[in-house]
């Protein structure tokens, strides 16, 4: 959920349309530049309780030919991951990093600060790349964004991070072989996860457990027991 539409689902038509600076101007007018409580070193635009785009249900914006706006939400799993990299940089440093799923960029942007020596921040909700072209301009940070579904794809990544993706069904069938055919080749594959539904717990093994703050708008709690997984 750090990043956005699940597998498989369309996109609205009107985002075929979605300009660089429409694209800006939206994000712009509907979140503010804040840091994310678990992760303080990192500056977002992000949607809170002041913002029209926070009590917008997912139905009013479809209605608009908008998906929802996971890319505005600084989602438990990614400030988990994200805090992990960054406590942890020998995870990523000198090595080419996929954050899948990106959403805001949160992960992504950790590891540049973490010092890897690429980052591919990788979303296909159309919103993400200006998200993470945002986000990663003010972190003073450069990163290669991709719009398309990578699920299934090998771009020689030695470190996959992915930010709260085990919350759908169909979403975590197709993740999981995908994953395991990456590791098996020697990628790392390192998962934050606030306990989703669908997270394959036997395939992993625990890293670092972090109690996160997040809102009750989004999640069921204050804050949020989030763990950081690697697939065994």
């Amino acid at each position: 959920m750090e990043g956005s539409l699940p597998h498989g689902r369309a996109r609205p038509r009107a985002l075929s349309r979605l300009s660089p600076e429409a694209a800006d101007r939206f994000i712009l007018d509907n979140t503010t530049l804040m840091r994310p409580p678990h992760v303080p070193e990192i500056r977002l635009q992000l949607a809170n309780e002041a913002h029209d785009l926070w009590k917008r249900t997912e139905e009013e914006l479809a209605g608009i030919g908008l998906p929802p706006p996971f890319w505005a939400f600084a989602w438990a799993g990614g400030q988990g991951l994200a805090r992990h990299v960054l406590d942890d940089p020998a995870l990523v440093a000198g090595r080419r990093v996929l954050d899948f799923a990106t959403g805001s960029g949160l992960v992504a942007i950790a590891a540049k600060k973490a010092g890897a020596a690429h980052v591919v921040a990788a979303d296909i909700d159309p919103f993400c790349a200006a998200a993470v072209r945002l986000n990663a301009a003010a972190n003073d940070v450069a990163l290669e964004f991709y719009g398309r579904d990578l699920i299934g794809t090998d771009g020689g990544w030695e470190v996959v991070l992915a930010g709260d993706v085990f919350y759908d069904r169909a979403f975590a069938d197709a993740l999981l072989p995908w994953f395991e055919r990456l590791a098996a080749r020697g990628a790392d594959i390192v998962v934050g996860d606030p306990g989703r539904a669908y997270l394959p717990r036997a395939r992993l093994r625990q890293l670092a457990v972090y109690e996160v703050p997040v809102t009750r708008a989004l999640e069921d709690a204050e804050v949020k027991r989030t763990t950081v997984w690697r697939l065994a």
